[in-house]
């Protein structure tokens, strides 16, 4: 799905879908760009490291409209029109303090909004329904979040003069609802392989402050809750889809239950003491080994991309001399490598440009990048022991200070263990900066 690789081009797809399903009014036009313009305004475009980007926007929007031909849910005109106001803003959430978007938030927003307001207006559209489509997307819809979303749906049903006394109209529009809440879970992963699958689950750990060790295991949950609570509505919507868009959703299915197969075999080795980690502080021949900055260089390339610190010159800063290193290796310390810590002067890096660091240029401060593990060997504990080896070579190197990114709450509880602070937070991500005093 090449072709849909950028905002335009899958800007031209859903014009091509909407002229088929008589949305031509420039009214929707006018959504559309005003969608993509303010996304891209609140730093949530295609650049913004995180699920809810303008790229899930518009898959959404696309796939919702590709499968209105399914023999589920029959679609009328009218329901068109709230089909695609209601995918097109159901993440409306420029605002957001975190990447997952508050349904609350996003009600506000398009209920405050001058401008959508006007276009709703010109569209005829009743804003209380198209509230309801948008709430029904909560995820996951059980429990407090399904309770809470629910009471709101019945006061905007209360509040519509078309739904107050139809409860005939009221239970049709849930199940557009319905459909599109399993539409906002299956569309990016028919829209691309397992590569693009996988940078959309490390996107979404990374954006909602999770630590690595869940991603496998939460995306197995995430798939097998589609296809086993939602089978009825979800099967009809890919039956619906092209053929490739079907293979690349099962074939991303698989190969994650695939993965957490592996997973399971690795922890369970690991718990039978079949398997050991073994920490090493790596010497300066290995370090001058291309061979050796290669296997590292594919580890770091598994990271999430804004971990990724100084990639373009990733393999010559291995062979400076003032570089740490250390991995992580099976079994003993001539073992596979599955994992390593990198760092350096902090001078050596260029971080982001928020980041006011008072020992930038003293050179008293070295820099550890995020630690890097193949996945399936998060959670054992063996980035935890590299980090504490790296620092023990900062300290004996006479360094003052270490800083590196973490999560905020494993910040926190290194404010008492070990006298750290922070020095920039950053939010959504809450990926933040800090310090440590050696």
């Amino acid at each position: 799905m090449q072709e849909l690789a950028n905002t335009h081009s899958m800007r031209n797809e859903i014009l091509s879908l909407m002229a088929q399903h008589g949305l031509e009014n420039d009214c929707y036009l006018e959504m559309l760009d005003y969608t993509i313009d303010l996304f891209d305004s609140q730093g949530l475009g295609t650049d913004y490291y995180g699920y809810h980007n303008i790229n899930h926007e518009l898959e959404v929007t696309y796939v919702s409209l590709l499968a209105l031909d399914q023999k589920k849910i029959k679609f009328t005109e009218d329901d068109k029109k709230y089909l695609y106001v209601a995918a097109l803003f159901h993440d409306f959430d420029p605002q957001k303090s975190v990447d997952k978007p508050h349904e609350e938030s996003v009600l506000k927003f398009i209920s405050e909004d001058k401008k959508l307001r006007e276009l709703l207006i010109s569209a005829d559209i009743d804003l209380e329904i198209i509230k309801v489509l948008i709430l029904r997307t909560t995820y996951p819809w059980n429990g407090e979040l399904k309770k809470n979303a629910e009471k709101e749906i019945k006061r905007c049903f209360e509040k519509s003069e078309k739904t107050r006394n139809s409860l005939a109209l009221q239970e049709h529009i849930m199940e557009i609802g319905w459909y599109l809440s399993v539409i906002d879970r299956i569309s990016g992963y028919a829209l691309g392989d397992f590569t693009k699958a996988m940078e959309m689950a490390k996107m979404n750990a990374h954006a909602l402050a999770w630590r690595p060790s869940i991603i496998i295991r939460t995306a197995v949950a995430y798939f097998e809750d589609i296809l086993n609570k939602e089978t009825e509505i979800a099967q009809t919507i890919l039956r619906t889809l092209p053929k490739e868009m079907r293979k690349n959703f099962f074939d991303t299915v698989l190969s994650f239950m695939k993965m957490r197969e592996q997973e399971v075999c690795i922890q369970a080795d690991f718990a039978y003491e079949n398997l050991k980690l073994v920490p090493t502080i790596e010497n300066k021949s290995s370090q001058e080994d291309p061979d050796f900055a290669q296997k590292l260089y594919d580890i770091f390339l598994e990271l999430p991309k804004p971990l990724q610190f100084g990639k373009d010159n990733f393999k010559e800063s291995i062979k400076d001399k003032k570089t740490i290193i250390n991995t992580l290796r099976l079994n003993d310390s001539n073992g596979e490598i599955i994992g390593f810590s990198k760092g350096g002067p902090l001078e050596n890096y260029q971080l982001r440009e928020e980041i006011r660091d008072e020992n930038f240029g003293l050179k008293n401060t070295i820099f550890l990048e995020p630690l890097a593990l193949k996945m399936g060997y998060w959670g054992l504990r063996g980035g935890s022991e590299m980090r504490h080896m790296f620092i023990m070579q900062a300290h004996s190197m006479k360094y003052k200070y270490l800083t590196s990114f973490a999560l905020r709450d494993v910040i926190r509880a290194r404010i008492t263990k070990e006298d750290a602070e922070f020095v920039q937070l950053f939010d959504p991500e809450r990926w933040d900066y800090y310090r440590v005093k050696l």
